[in-house]
């Protein structure tokens, strides 16, 4: 089970010029080979008069499926570099398309390496890099006279409140680490005396700060 990995979610671009050549990135987050043929086709369309349109790209996580093409560059010297800075950058669910504009001076198989991996890792170090984290989603629901407590036990363990409902009891909607969650529910259980309305609302990957955390529910087995 992989409780945490490094992807992005906005799409970015930088550029490289090198001995007049142009080089370009685009990055994008994917998770399946149908998103990958549409934002290829995409690329395709609006660079459709550049020499080249080389790219990498990972998905999945525990066992990712790694592509890469030269798209008529010399081979391993356009498309292995690009998945290397991926690899080495540790991203998960990304493709990057480096666009090339022939500058008329040829840059030799060192200087293609050198140009495509470089400019893939400037698209990607100018990129908003963010952990996903393996999150049970749990709402915990008590009478007013136990809310303090509970919501203090929350934060002291460091658990998010993603949302908090008051209606004719107090709804804490609480984010739990994946291999946290039995301490979790044993503590407010405890606390409660067992007086706590706990429901499960399954599991999701999280990102982003604990005042604004985007969720995707995911369809693994219980823990």
């Amino acid at each position: 089970m992989v409780e945490k990995y490094l992807t992005i979610f906005e799409d970015n671009e930088a550029e490289l010029v090198e001995k007049k050549s142009r080089f370009i990135a685009t990055i994008k987050h994917v998770e399946t080979e149908e998103e990958i043929k549409d934002f290829l086709e995409g690329i395709r369309k609006k660079y459709w008069n550049a020499t080249h349109n080389v790219f990498a790209y990972t998905i999945g996580l525990k066992q990712p499926l790694e592509r890469c093409s030269d798209d008529g560059e010399p081979s391993g010297t356009a498309g292995m570099p690009i998945l290397e800075v991926i690899r080495g950058s540790k991203l998960h669910n990304v493709i990057v398309v480096v666009t090339r504009y022939f500058g008329g001076t040829l840059l030799g198989t060192g200087g293609l390496v050198r140009a495509y991996g470089g400019c893939a890792k400037l698209g990607i170090e100018s990129s908003n890099v963010e952990e996903n984290i393996l999150y049970y989603l749990i709402d915990v629901k008590v009478d007013y006279t136990l809310s303090g407590k509970v919501q203090y036990e929350i934060l002291q363990n460091d658990y998010i409140i993603n949302d908090t409902g008051y209606l004719d009891q107090v709804c804490y909607s609480v984010l739990v680490e994946y291999n946290k969650k039995e301490s979790f529910l044993n503590k407010m259980v405890d606390i409660t005396s067992g007086a706590a309305d706990i429901v499960n609302k399954g599991i999701h990957y999280g990102t982003g700060t604990n005042d604004k955390i985007r969720l995707r529910k995911v369809d693994l087995p219980e823990k």
